[in-house]
């Protein structure tokens, strides 16, 4: 693999950074050097009490201080406001060319001897072998570099030699100095031929397709997102890989069968697939459009219990995408705030997009398409109770007491039942009325939309909903629906940008509520995230 002659991995944001990182660390290297010169040059003077300086002590010490500050200032630099590549790159250069200047300037200003002569090469040496190491440059770039740089140093032993010390053969030590110095500008253009591969390769690795992986956006029990660009059009998108050492053949059977559902969905409120398939190494994996926002469970957890219209206009929508799969006969099975992600658009704040199809069952596949009979599948805060007594004969019903959960939680800011253990919330689910919302808050509630959650929260299907598009339709029949303020949800998204989207991109896709698969036939509870 060629590696570019770039002195940057690429022009991107993320290489700049890192280039103007590791040139703030190779300046801070060279001003401890230097530092330890002049400390060396003071100690000898002490101790010899001799004048190491020569005929001009003054310009040896300016000469000194000189490189000192250079590197001081280069430091100091490239620690404050970003530059770019091209910025960098000349600051690169110039810096590593001009301190080879100033160290051989130091051998000029003192005596020629043995000890000045190692001096000048070693410092030399040390920077050009130390930026070969620190920064990233491809090898024609450091080679031109280092031998720019290297070049003042074999004109002072050309011209100068070291007469005081080497005794009647000068010329031995002059070219061995002339040879050193080659050998360090051909060792630092094959360290960076070496290291400059290697981070090409390891970008290699880091590529899927069109797509580059970039940040890493959260890992669950058998599966990793991350955060990633395509090479042409530049436009975000977010992959998620398949984690093959935890997966098994059955999670490997769901994984793709999420992606094969979910891609027959167009709903403005689902996610978009763009693109699935497998690496040369066959990780399966498929890439999404990346949401620039936060779930449901986090909003809530950040906020606090939700205004009723603002909550009516995100439940709307999610029903607007679960009549979408109802209509193509998949039930999602795993609506929960985790699943329900909340961003915005240029023209739209609030826009809700529904995550996570992995365990999307088919009404017309039967069995085969979902887990095994007999397995209970799901979140237990969100369950439906026909979800833990029939797992196998579910309807879209299930999805709607799920979102009326959901809804609870968006008004109350508590979960619906609460539980010490998987069987205990199961149980309750089954059997216990819910507390109204107004009665958890000790306030009131609209009586229309807390009829709508109780009816969707109905042990008995039967009572709920007949489907998606009517629980729509009532949500957006709510008194309250015409009181959600378009704007105002714009200034709070304005007001709390930072803060919530870096503490969405930082945290992990895991949440609190895990699915659960629970074998009813022994009673073994295996969580799948």
């Amino acid at each position: 693999m060629r590696a570019s002659a770039s002195p940057v991995p690429a022009n991107t944001e993320e290489a700049a950074h890192d280039l103007q990182d590791r040139l703030a660390r190779f300046a801070r290297a060279v001003f401890v050097v230097t530092a330890v010169i002049g400390v060396a040059s003071l100690a000898t003077h002490l101790v010899t009490g001799g004048d190491i300086h020569g005929g001009n002590p003054l310009r040896h010490e300016l000469v000194h201080l000189g490189a000192l500050l250079a590197a001081l200032a280069m430091w100091l630099r490239c620690r404050r406001t970003q530059l770019t590549s091209r910025t960098l790159a000349i600051l690169d250069a110039s810096f590593t060319i001009s301190i080879c200047v100033l160290y051989t300037l130091l051998g000029f200003t003192a005596h020629a001897s043995l000890g000045v002569g190692f001096t000048v090469l070693l410092a030399m040496t040390y920077t050009l072998v130390g930026r070969s190491i620190l920064v990233p440059s491809s090898a024609p770039r450091t080679l031109w570099i280092s031998a720019i740089g290297a070049t003042p140093a074999v004109v002072y032993f050309m011209t100068e030699g070291t007469p005081a010390s080497s005794g009647d053969h000068p010329s031995i030590f002059v070219l061995f100095s002339t040879m050193w110095c080659g050998f360090a500008v051909f060792t630092a253009a094959a360290n960076s031929r070496q290291l400059y591969g290697l981070r090409a390769r390891i970008r290699e690795i880091g590529k899927l397709g069109q797509y580059t992986l970039e940040q890493k956006l959260g890992e669950g029990g058998m599966g990793v997102v991350h955060r990633a660009t395509h090479a042409m059009l530049r436009r975000p998108a977010a992959i998620k890989l398949l984690l093959d050492e935890r997966a098994s053949e059955k999670d490997r059977a769901r994984f793709e069968r999420e992606v094969q559902l979910t891609s027959r969905l167009r709903h403005p409120n689902t996610i978009s697939i763009f693109d699935y398939g497998r690496t040369a190494e066959g990780v399966f994996y498929y890439v999404m459009e990346y949401l620039d926002g936060l779930d449901l469970d986090r909003l809530v957890k950040t906020t606090g219990p939700l205004e009723p219209a603002r909550a009516i206009h995100i439940l709307a929508q999610v029903a607007g995408a679960l009549t979408e799969a109802h209509a193509l006969g998949l039930i999602h099975r795993d609506i929960k705030p985790a699943n329900i992600i909340l961003t915005e658009r240029v023209d739209e704040p609030d826009v809700v997009k529904v995550v996570d199809f992995g365990l999307v069952r088919s009404l017309e596949g039967g069995t085969s398409e979902s887990v095994a009979a007999n397995v209970v599948t799901g979140t237990p805060l969100y369950m439906s109770p026909e979800a833990i007594s029939s797992p196998d004969a579910i309807d879209a019903r299930t999805d709607l007491y799920a979102l009326g959960a959901v809804g609870y939680f968006l008004l109350t800011g508590e979960h619906v039942f609460e539980g010490g253990t998987v069987l205990e919330l199961c149980s309750k689910h089954l059997v216990m009325e819910p507390v109204p919302p107004s009665t958890r808050l000790g306030r009131p509630v609209a009586p229309d939309l807390e009829a709508i959650v109780l009816r969707c929260l109905a042990k008995d299907r039967d009572a709920r909903f007949a489907s998606a598009a009517a629980l729509r339709t009532a949500l957006l029949g709510c008194a309250d629906a015409a009181k959600y303020d378009a704007s105002a949800a714009s200034q709070w998204w304005r007001d709390r940008q930072s803060t919530t989207r870096s503490a969405a991109r930082a945290g992990d896709i895991s949440t609190s509520a895990p699915t659960m698969a629970i074998d009813l036939r022994d009673r073994n509870d295996a969580a799948r995230v």
